[in-house]
């Protein structure tokens, strides 16, 4: 039995953090670590577009009137307003990194913090780098320790809890904590975390993994004062995270081969703007239009077969009303690829979504089920012709999973395609190689000041 196995969970975890450095981290960690980072840019530089958020950046304006930190594809704002606009802008339309074992969105919470820190301070990329592993690592590890479907049936939504976590370890690598700063960071992050699924279907949802990164943020800032606070917080008998959100959790689980699995490997990239438990329906539809020769006019149904959670989550919006709904629905991803082959921020413009047929499509010819027999993100997609002809496919993992990965180079597309409309193509080049060569850089503030609009 490893020593991490025999800690107290959240001293284990502050104690990996706090130590982290990158020669402990295997280089193909590092590189996947890199494609997230360059990943969740892109997202956020495609976040622009979304429909919340010149609200969410009126409020970050609001929180102070600083202007020391830098907004991907923006301007400047102060420490914590960078924070949470970046925290919104990665996720704002719905296209960033999940942890599928926890429905959790991992680079929302954690990069923001740390581009904002390592810019204050002038950290290295090596040091950016390590921060935003350990970060990724601790709020993931501590999901896998929560149980998830008991954490679940209690209404709680991953972000807003583990995000904190995630940040508050990201923040606390790049100051150089101890053990005991890093395990009383997360006795604060823990104080603030919060989110549950009444807030699904709304943009509320999105809210909560910016938050999550401003709290994170808050935790070790303030941790790094000598702020007391519980170094026990995942398992304190009384309102620990375990025992309170998890009746107990799987505690084996989150110290489990610690240092030698990286869980963050996990997390699943998403190709196209739609949510996540609908990118297998998306992946699965895609095959059949590049395999078949399919006019929308000839189609007389469409049928998308899912898992329980998936059908619970997104069989509602046959109907849907607005960009965040359109996002969310299964029936309206299927009508505009067939219509359109293709799925992007185009396809999600009010003109498109809004086209009365396409609506109509969605609606009438569109159905979507629930199928027992399948599990997690498996989706059967059939289409039925006027002409009686069936065609039909089984997605077991959507593109951009662990077992189906997106390439570096599908990475960088995604990047230049969304970088494009707020940088010029010079810059885009540079970030990139940034980002492959991070941890070659003395300073990451070329970096942020490349990153800006």
């Amino acid at each position: 039995m490893s020593e991490a196995t025999t800690q107290e969970p959240t001293q284990a975890l502050a104690a990996f953090a706090a130590s982290l450095s990158l020669e402990a981290i295997p280089v193909r960690v590092q590189a996947f670590a890199k494609g997230l980072m360059l990943d969740a840019l892109a997202c956020a530089l495609a976040g622009h577009q979304g429909e919340e958020t010149p609200q969410v950046a009126a409020f970050a304006a609001a929180l102070a009137q600083s202007r020391e930190s830098s907004v991907i594809g923006g301007d400047r704002l102060s420490l914590a307003g960078a924070t949470v606009l970046n925290g919104f802008l990665i996720t704002a339309v719905t296209m960033c990194d999940t942890h599928r074992v926890t429905l959790t969105h991992i680079m929302p919470e954690v990069l923001p913090p740390a581009l904002a820190i390592a810019e204050r301070d002038g950290s290295s990329g090596k040091d950016l780098l390590s921060s935003v592993v350990a970060g990724s690592e601790i709020a993931t590890r501590i999901g896998l320790g929560l149980d998830y479907p008991v954490f679940r049936a209690k209404g709680w939504h991953g972000p807003g809890v583990l995000g904190p976590f995630g940040a508050a370890a990201a923040v606390g690598r790049l100051r150089g904590f101890d053990a005991e700063t890093m395990a009383r960071a997360f006795g604060l992050a823990g104080s603030q975390a919060a989110g549950t699924f009444a807030a699904w279907g709304t943009p509320t949802v999105k809210f909560h993994q910016c938050r999550g990164a401003l709290s994170g943020l808050m935790a070790a800032l303030l941790a790094e004062q000598g702020f007391v606070a519980t170094r026990e917080f995942l398992t304190a008998s009384d309102g620990g995270l375990y025992n309170t959100y998890a009746e107990g959790g799987r505690i084996d689980r989150a110290l489990e081969e610690l240092g030698t699995r990286w869980e963050l490997e996990q997390l699943s990239l998403r190709p196209w703007p739609a949510a996540t438990n609908i990118q297998s329906a998306v992946t699965a539809l895609f095959e059949l239009i590049e395999q078949h020769d399919i006019a929308p006019e000839k189609v007389k149904q469409v049928r998308l077969s899912m898992s329980k959670t998936p059908f619970e989550m997104h069989s509602g919006f046959a109907t849907y009303q607005g960009k965040f709904e359109a996002l969310l629905s299964a029936h309206y991803a299927a009508a505009v690829i067939l219509h359109d082959r293709a799925l992007t921020l185009r396809e999600y413009e009010p003109k498109r979504y809004g086209d009365p047929a396409l609506s109509r499509f969605a609606a009438e010819r569109v159905a979507v089920r629930m199928d027992p027999a399948l599990d997690g993100a498996e989706t059967q997609a059939e289409i039925v012709l006027t002409d009686g002809r069936l065609l039909a496919t089984h997605c077991r993992a959507p593109r951009g999973a662990p077992e189906n990965p997106l390439s570096r180079a599908q990475i960088e597309e995604k990047f230049r395609t969304y970088a494009r409309a707020r940088l010029p193509e010079t810059r885009i080049a540079q970030i990139i190689d940034m980002i492959t060569n991070l941890e070659t850089l003395p300073s990451v503030v070329p970096l942020t000041t490349a990153l800006r609009a």
